[in-house]
């Protein structure tokens, strides 16, 4: 079951993402650390109503933001369609044991659906360079990859952007 996160459940998605950093960094994929994703991030989503998190047998095993908020950082991306009527995701995370089951697909799915239900024009994401399975998995889904941006605080390695057209 996939459903709103409340500021109870951040406790939860910050074990979560500590969890999916660990094994990234295992696999010399230094996307997280201890300075993103973070509390206030999640706090800050929570309260605009941006944060899911997926629930299997009664455990909250993941989460993703869907928001309609530009970054910054995506201004100077040529993207496929004006940036007017776009959600964006962030912060998609599953649990390391619960990885390989379908359950980022589910929340990926979630998210398309929403985008479609509220009529935006696309979905934008980005993800590490280094993380060659998120690259397959977005592409695998349809999304095109666009251009490059830097979060320097994260990783001195570009992030890849990614749109789908709906």
């Amino acid at each position: 079951m996939i459903r709103k996160a409340t500021l109870n459940d951040i406790d939860c998605i910050i074990e979560i993402t500590k969890a999916c950093a660990r094994f990234m960094i295992s696999k010399q994929i230094f996307q997280w650390n201890d300075y993103y994703p973070n509390r206030i991030a999640f706090e800050n989503d929570v309260k605009r109503d941006e944060l899911y998190v997926l629930e299997h047998e009664n455990t909250t095993i993941g989460c993703i933001v869907i928001s309609t908020v530009i970054d910054d950082e995506y201004i100077p991306v040529t993207w496929l369609t004006p940036n007017m009527n776009n959600c964006y995701v962030h912060r998609l995370a599953v649990h390391p044991k619960h990885q390989g089951k379908g359950f980022a697909q589910e929340l990926m799915s979630f998210a398309e659906t929403f985008a479609i239900e509220n009529n935006y024009t696309s979905i934008r994401l980005d993800t590490f360079s280094k993380n060659l399975r998120n690259q397959k998995f977005y592409e695998l889904r349809g999304y095109k990859k666009l251009g490059s941006i830097y979060f320097p605080k994260q990783s001195e390695y570009p992030f890849y952007c990614y749109e789908l057209v709906l």
